[in-house]
């Protein structure tokens, strides 16, 4: 049996099985009332990582998390990721690594979350008009200050992963990866290597019909639904998978979350396995 924790950076212990808050409406009204209940019940159930970012609302999903969650319950982990912002010539987003940009960011995620130090930190996006060294640096430099635990990667290549990895220990990669998308398979397989925590963003996402109708068999022959087949294939896949589901329904969340609970016999991994070629 796969087991249901990892050490993120060798040290921090979370629940494999993750939560993903950027669906949460966090406008005033019933909408945000109903986002506070998800999170809570998402700690309730046991989940101890929450993935936010500044993106999400400029900030507003972490504001939502902290009024939901703050004082933290001991152990439960909020991810943020800085790295994109609102720099384009008609304020639109972009990708914004700029080392300035940066410490600002994580600056204001500290005062959104109410913390001193957000334990681990992923840069968004890898801003291609910044030389990576400065990117990574910065976020070193902000370890070394102890404003951030640990330093996470999002959409990065093995070569990238490499780069940076030159520069800085990096805990996690956060890649898209499912089921039926593997594209990133190289970027996982050098995360496990090196033990290192892959975050698949989009975790459940169904593509040709067939494919999807080769889950659903598998789904009715195990009593689950298709959702929870494609998370207990993504936490029997890898053990540094750490699926981060979204959803602003609480009976998605539990849903989600009894995914942990469904294991899948060696066939129907089998059949699952094939459903798409990893990438060479």
């Amino acid at each position: 049996m796969a087991s249901t924790v990892f050490l993120i950076g060798g040290d921090l212990e979370v629940r494999r099985l993750g939560f993903g808050a950027m669906h949460l409406p966090t406008g005033p009204g019933p909408g945000r009332e109903g986002s506070v209940a998800v999170a809570r019940r998402a700690v309730e159930l046991g989940v101890t990582l929450i993935d936010t970012a500044y993106m999400y609302g400029g900030g507003a999903n972490e504001e939502l998390l902290a009024e939901a969650l703050h004082p933290y319950p001991e152990g439960v982990l909020v991810t943020t990721k800085v790295g994109v912002a609102r720099s384009g010539p008609a304020g639109e987003w972009k990708l914004d690594g700029r080392p300035a940009v940066l410490r600002e960011q994580v600056e204001q995620a500290l005062r959104r979350l109410r913390v001193e130090r957000i334990e681990l930190l992923q840069l968004h996006r890898i801003d291609p008009e910044t030389p990576l060294a400065d990117q990574v640096g910065t976020l070193r430099d902000l370890r070394a200050e102890g404003k951030i635990g640990r330093i996470g990667l999002s959409e990065v290549s093995v070569g990238e992963l490499g780069q940076a990895r030159e520069i800085v220990d990096v805990a996690s990669v956060q890649n898209r990866y499912n089921l039926l998308d593997r594209e990133h398979e190289p970027v996982l397989a050098a995360c496990e290597a090196a033990g290192i925590a892959f975050l698949p963003w989009r975790p459940v996402a169904w593509g040709e019909s067939g494919a999807r109708a080769e889950i659903a068999a598998v789904a009715a022959e195990a009593g689950a639904t298709p959702t929870q087949v494609a998370l207990a294939w993504l936490l029997g896949h890898s053990p540094v998978v750490l699926p981060i589901p979204g959803t602003a329904r609480i009976g998605h969340l539990e849903e989600n979350l009894a995914a942990e609970r469904l294991q899948l016999t060696a066939g129907q991994r089998d059949r699952l396995d094939r459903l798409a070629e990893p990438a060479a």
